[in-house]
């Protein structure tokens, strides 16, 4: 644990769960999604974000976070109209996600080429946040840590290709973890890794038979 573990991140306020966590989760669903500013966003508010979310600013830190805005920017307060004006279209409503984190948000975007991605994310306090849906599967990762994203189909031989186009670069995996929804069907990795994985390593991995989607998530600690 480090001090801003404690202090929590350098915000615009009032809250770092209500609103630096927010703008993280944000910020994390537009790099997942990896087409900059979102086309549409649906957001889902849960427990607290929900009851009290508003009045935190909440709903703007989410929206600042996908225009790609830190957490101090001082511009957070304006985001609605900024997303106007950048031509995001974006709403918001309430879901009951009792198993989850009460600081919980469900977001659904799609990106100007047509590229869909569903996320659920918690802020869990002092900035942090929990990645605890993707696409439909469980996943848990903070982006704390470099993340490579693996999204492939749910048969032998893909984790020792994974393994071994990483260990060729020289990339040391930290944890890996699997996700699926059932046997042969759709499967995810999540990888945190001591350093960048090269853009040659990850287009080695798409090209993979069987991998359906590649993303690789910068390690962000604010403040």
């Amino acid at each position: 644990m480090n001090l801003f573990d404690i202090l929590g991140p350098v915000m615009v306020g009032p809250s770092s769960s209500h609103t630096a966590g927010a703008v993280r989760i944000g910020r994390m669903a537009r790099r997942l999604l990896g087409e900059g500013t979102p086309q549409t966003a649906n957001i889902a508010l849960s427990g607290s974000f929900a009851a009290t979310g508003r009045g935190h600013g909440t709903d703007r830190a989410l929206v600042a976070g996908l225009l790609g805005m830190q957490t101090d920017d001082e511009q957070i307060p304006d985001s609605f109209a900024i997303a106007q004006e950048a031509g995001m279209g974006f709403s918001f409503s309430r879901v009951n996600l009792s198993s989850e984190h009460p600081n919980t948000a469900r977001l659904e975007l799609v990106g100007k080429s047509g590229k869909a991605l569903s996320m659920t994310a918690s802020s869990l306090g002092g900035g942090r946040i929990m990645v605890v849906e993707m696409n439909g599967l469980r996943v848990s990762f903070s982006g704390d840590l470099p993340t490579l994203i693996v999204q492939n189909r749910d048969q032998p031989g893909h984790v020792r290709d994974v393994s071994g186009v990483l260990a060729d670069d020289g990339v040391n995996i930290a944890t890996l973890h699997l996700y699926r929804d059932y046997p042969g069907g759709s499967a995810v990795m999540i990888i945190e890794t001591d350093k960048t994985v090269p853009e040659e390593s990850l287009d080695t991995l798409r090209a993979i038979r069987g991998i359906t989607g590649v993303t690789f998530v910068h390690a962000e600690k604010e403040g």
